[in-house]
């Protein structure tokens, strides 16, 4: 398994240093000079050769590839162009929401979708199989903005119940310690910051389950029929185990491998920031923070962050891949 998991971690550098030549290309790519682009038309020649000097932009390309990759390889990703903020130091502080949201919708995804996965194998064609197939075709195909704007209306405007936007109130203060606002009231022992923080996360998180959900429904199904059919299953059943260790003793560890891949990629994505969710709700993470540099033409943000949400989905693809045989005894990793 160590071994495995060192041979794993080998073959995602090369993963990640084409990633790193493709966001390095992305101020390359840019029509005209990158740096009058990120400045904009009415930028003076100076400040034009200041963005360019300090982006190396006067040097050849493959010595500012090198220059760029030995950067990042110090943790140097950069600094903001509009306000001269390091990146790193912005991406740690805004990354602990994206997780907190990330984490709470993908809870939700699996505490609804596994159950409803099983249901629907266990009584295909029943009534039930066929409302959770429809409304897993129905959150797939939902476009989630519009979902996030109905959520926000109905239940934060008409109704009042919830809170449409942003981590906290107006009315509650809460001092960050580890940006992570769950973590951080219950070390203070803020009650009214812990109850607010989840208040503020449940329609972002509905609104952001909706896909993984659908997606981990249907999967677990599938899975779960294919493995219902397999002898072993006639066998115990023949037993006379009763129905309930049959599916979840027998056939849901067989199961849960594709459900697990899904699960991980799911995992990864939300992680790497829900850009229209948190641009809906106000959600200070990474997905808010690069739409409003690409609205402000703010590339080494965006370069950075597009590195950093590269790395996360490899390192999630290999703990979910080094898992498999947690799970399934018969996979065994040389």
């Amino acid at each position: 398994m160590g071994r495995y998991a060192i041979k794993r971690f080998l073959t995602i550098v090369p993963v990640l240093l084409g990633v790193s030549l493709i966001v390095f290309s992305f101020g390359h790519l840019i029509p005209g000079d990158p740096a009058v682009a990120m400045l904009g038309e009415r930028a003076t020649p100076q400040r034009v050769a200041e963005v360019r000097a300090h982006l190396g932009l006067d040097q050849p390309l493959y010595k500012q590839y090198f220059i760029y990759l030995g950067k990042v390889l110090h943790g140097d990703l950069g600094a903001s162009i509009l306000r001269g903020d390091p990146v790193l130091r912005d991406l740690v502080r805004r990354f602990p929401a994206t997780v907190e949201l990330a984490l709470f919708a993908i809870t939700i995804a699996i505490l609804t979708g596994i159950p409803a996965g099983i249901v629907s194998a266990v009584w295909r064609n029943s009534f039930f199989d066929g409302c959770s197939r429809i409304i897993a075709l129905t959150g797939v195909s939902m476009p989630i903005f519009w979902l996030g704007l109905m959520l926000a209306w109905v239940f934060g405007v008409i109704l009042g119940w919830l809170p449409t936007g942003f981590r906290l109130g107006t009315d509650v203060t809460l001092t960050p310690v580890t940006n992570f606002n769950l973590l951080d009231s219950m070390i203070a022992g803020n009650g009214a910051a812990f109850v607010a923080s989840i208040r503020h996360l449940i329609l972002p998180a509905v609104a952001l389950s909706t896909i993984p959900m659908a997606v981990i429904t249907r999967m677990t199904r599938a899975s779960l029929l294919e493995v219902l059919s397999q002898e072993y299953i006639r066998t115990a059943e023949a037993k006379g185990l009763p129905q309930h260790a049959v599916i979840l003793r027998h056939a849901m560890r067989n199961a849960l491998l594709p459900v697990m891949t899904v699960t991980g990629l799911q995992v990864g994505r939300l992680l790497a920031g829900a850009i229209l969710t948190e641009t809906i709700f106000s959600w200070p993470g990474i997905g808010l923070w690069i739409y409003e540099a690409i609205q402000a033409r703010d590339y080494p943000i965006v370069q950075g962050a597009t590195l950093f949400i590269a790395t996360i989905f490899v390192l999630v693809n290999l703990l979910t891949d080094l898992l498999y045989a947690q799970v399934d005894p018969r996979i065994k990793y040389d």
